[in-house]
């Protein structure tokens, strides 16, 4: 996910986002997917480097989990460029054999 929010590739959002998909920022503002995947090509989240610290999968019956630390460079909603300490808590759903992430919600670590 945030390789193709870095490179600011839609079709690869696309793909591995759910329709389903929803975004909630670390200041508790929700994004579905269209919403997300075009706030990132139009330039209104801008994404420069991802650092992974962190990554803990579990999978159950069909749907996962996946908690990850990361810090990201970013600059977003017209804000000055910064690089936060991000947890990005999501859910993820398997269909036709695919995952895909269906939730995930930003919070500071």
């Amino acid at each position: 996910m945030y390789r193709a929010m870095i490179a600011k590739n839609a079709t690869a959002l696309d793909e591995v986002l759910d329709d389903s998909f929803v975004l909630v920022h670390m200041t508790g503002m929700r994004q579905d997917k269209a919403t997300f995947i075009g706030a990132v090509a139009d330039g209104t989240l801008n994404y420069y480097t991802c650092q992974d610290d962190d990554i803990h999968v579990d999978v159950s019956d069909g749907a996962a989990t996946l908690t990850g630390k990361s810090r990201v460079n970013a600059a977003v909603f017209g804000g000055g460029r910064h690089t936060w300490r991000l947890e990005q808590d999501m859910r993820l759903t398997k269909r036709d054999d695919v995952w895909r992430i269906s939730f995930s919600r930003a919070t500071t670590y």
